[in-house]
């Protein structure tokens, strides 16, 4: 391999002084490892510092320009060579590891050496068995390595060498193999994550500069080119470019991004360069926050997972029991050195977290953060889902639903056009549906003077010499005595039809009005049928909004109910009162005002654009803007515990036949050890698997 290339390209994306991104392919065969490249690349002569991204193939070099130059690092790069040995892996080079070769090696030649010998040979492979027995019995107990330890303790002290090395060997592929699989649940989930890196790249006074990560504020204009992970929450300033965000959202096609567009921390600029205005970061980030999670969740026990480890605990002694009411009967040690090895211990307690974690992982693909294992249990529980309505089941974006123009000189169109031509220069949520509207049409644009932005009140300029004001009805018919009376019939039935009022002055005069409305989901109502599916038994809505906009609702998506006009404090004292009935509550919120009623549920999800402290408060954030992850979070629940009772069923029934036949004599030691191992890895990997989602 020495003598082979390493990569089969190596192309520059992105170069500033002192600093090259380049785009690498690995030739077929060759290490791929971040640490190996990174290693490699910071020996070339003149490279200050090297950073890898193995998720799209990028190297970042900082390098002295009075050393080297960009296409002579690129020739650099593309000669390195391989190294001869790849790094092992951490399940190469543990201990675990170890236990089992050195079982193999006693099992496959202890038979060739002579009795003294081969006895010796079989204790040294038995120790770790013996030593972790001991250990426990003196600590907690009796447990299961202690029946195992005795197991073996027999067969040595029968001259049945054989029986314990193959007993010996077993238990230690075994728990390498248990151990190998639970970390696997635990990578899964922390694969969740995104590191960002630890230099980020600023904008000061016009020049681009790096900075530690840990130096970035609130404000800051953070560049981000082809290949980088986004280090911060923000805003787009300038800029265009492919974002991957399925680490964070779970959206397998890339997003394009460009300026007003929201960015989150952890995604992944594939091309393009972005400038983004910092509003979260360091340990604030969405990223950040799931790395708290994850952590959290990797402790986390739930209720189902504690009783398996209690009923493991008790069966232990019960397993003793048979083991010694075999050998009275019998008078056969070799017997009760089968039932020793028939528990039920390993797989009780390892298939339900691992499960568990499986299930996190594949709700984290999906756009979906779970806050643990004890989340799912709750959430699978669920018999009743009560929603918020802006921002849940609405998309809590407004659109324009009604353009009325009271000057027969201007068209709807016309009115859109005008508004949008003065608030186009602006973010507002109001601004940016009109704009939105405007560009559904042919848009007119209409020259204007400056525009005068009037913070909560609404924007002013000039346009044809007459002076035009957009806004609220305050700022319209108080601040700039606007007569709306002819049209007051009109405004109050837009307003009982729940819609916001955008009032337009022109010369004086009301020309016209835009009505907007934020608009129900797409996939609520597939939400709700599927959740029904899903066994959910009542689902309700909860809002402040108007009595006859929440019954439009209610009846709009079959829900079996609705309570409108609420303060914060009702929402939680009604989840309350229903908690006392028996119900078990999913709350479903965006909103700081949801914060109350998301933690006094049975359980909390929170919308992917909801306020920080609903995101914190819930016991699920949906990563992804869809109210279809909602019967996703409760269809991933449900099958973790449909998953959970199927390994609890397959571990009391093959354990159960493996030790009955134990105690009657059909297994030797040999074949109880294979037989029991391998079910329980069986299970472990039944419980590693993952379904995916279908959403019907």
């Amino acid at each position: 391999m020495s003598v082979r290339s390493w990569f089969i390209a190596v192309d520059i994306v992105h170069r500033v002084p002192g600093r090259l991104r380049l785009r690498y392919r690995c030739r077929a065969g060759t290490p791929a490892e971040a640490a190996c490249i990174r290693r490699a690349a910071a020996e070339i002569d003149g490279v200050l510092a090297a950073r890898v991204n193995p998720a799209v193939h990028a190297l970042i070099l900082s390098f002295d320009p009075a050393r080297t130059d960009a296409p002579d690092l690129r020739r650099a790069v593309m000669a390195l060579r391989p190294p001869a040995v790849a790094e092992p892996s951490a399940g190469e080079t543990d201990g675990g590891g170890r236990q089992v070769a050195v079982g193999l090696l006693a099992l496959a030649g202890s038979g060739r050496l002579p009795p003294p010998a081969r006895l010796a040979v079989t204790a040294a492979a038995a120790v770790p068995v013996l030593r972790h027995a001991a250990r426990d019995l003196a600590g907690t107990g009796v447990t299961s390595h202690v029946l195992e330890g005795v197991a073996v303790a027999i067969s040595l002290a029968r001259g049945d060498y054989l029986a314990a090395n193959t007993t010996t060997f077993m238990l230690a592929l075994g728990e390498y193999l248990e151990n190998s699989i639970a970390r696997r649940s635990d990578a899964l989930l922390k694969h969740l994550l995104r590191p960002t890196g630890d230099e980020v790249w600023i904008l000061r006074e016009g020049q681009e500069v790096s900075v530690p990560a840990t130096a970035v504020a609130v404000g800051d204009t953070v560049i981000v080119g082809a290949g980088a992970v986004v280090p911060v929450d923000g805003t787009v300033l300038s800029g265009e470019g492919t974002v991957n965000q399925a680490a964070m959202t779970g959206e397998s096609v890339p997003t394009v991004k460009g300026r007003g567009d929201a960015m989150l921390s952890g995604t992944v600029v594939e091309e393009g360069r972005l400038a983004i205005y910092a509003e979260h970061v360091g340990p604030h980030t969405a990223a950040a926050r799931i790395a708290r999670y994850v952590e959290q969740s990797l402790e986390a026990k739930s209720r189902t997972q504690m009783e398996a480890s209690r009923l493991a605990d008790r069966l232990v002694p019960a397993v003793l029991g048979m083991a010694g009411a075999s050998f009275v009967i019998s008078g056969d040690w070799r017997r009760a050195a089968s039932v020793l090895q028939a528990d039920y211990s390993c797989a009780l307690k390892l298939a339900t977290p691992v499960a568990f974690k499986s299930a996190m992982y594949g709700a984290g693909k999906a756009g979906i953060l779970v806050k643990g294992a004890d989340v799912l249990e709750r959430l699978a529980e669920a018999d009743t889902f009560i929603f918020d309505k802006t921002g849940t089941l609405t998309s809590g974006i407004l659109q324009v639903t009604d353009a009325i123009t009271f000057d027969s000189a201007y068209s709807a169109d016309d009115l859109i056009c005008l508004a949008a031509s003065v608030e186009e220069h602006y973010f507002h949520p109001l601004a940016l549906a009109v704009v939105a509207a405007a560009r559904e049409t042919r848009y007119r644009h209409f020259d204007h003077q400056d525009v005068e932005f009037i913070v909560a009140h609404g924007v002013t300029s000039i346009v044809d010499g007459k002076r035009i004001v957009v806004g609220s009805r305050h700022f319209v018919e108080e601040d700039e005595g606007i007569d709306i009376g002819p049209h007051r019939r009109v405004v109050d039935r837009l307003y009982r039809d729940g819609k916001t009022l955008l009032f337009i002055g022109f010369g004086g005069t009301l020309l016209g009005i835009l009505a907007l409305k934020d608009a129900v989901r797409d996939a609520s109502a597939g939400t709700v049928a599927r959740l029904r599916r899903l066994g959910v038994k009542r689902i309700l809505l909860l809002t402040g909004d108007h009595h006859e906009r929440a019954a439009e609702m209610a009846g709009q998506l079959g829900l079996d109910g609705f309570h409108a006009e609420l303060l914060p404090e009702d929402k939680s004292r009604i989840i309350e009162e229903l908690s006392r009935e028996g119900a078990r509550i999913a709350f479903v919120g965006d909103g700081i005002n949801d914060a109350p009623a998301l933690a006094g549920a049975h359980i909390g999800i929170a919308m992917q654009k909801g306020a920080d402290i609903a995101r914190l408060t819930a016991d699920v954030a949906l990563l992804e803007d869809d109210i279809a992850c909602v019967a996703d979070a409760k269809a991933i629940a449900n099958a973790a515990m449909d998953r959970v009772a199927a390994n609890y069923r397959l571990t009391v029934g093959l354990n159960s036949a493996i030790l009955a036949a134990a105690a009657f004599g059909l297994l030797s030691p040999i074949a109880t050890a294979l037989l029991h191992n391998g079910a329980t890895v069986a299970i472990l990997l039944n419980a590693l698997r993952r379904k995916g989602l279908t959403r019907t």
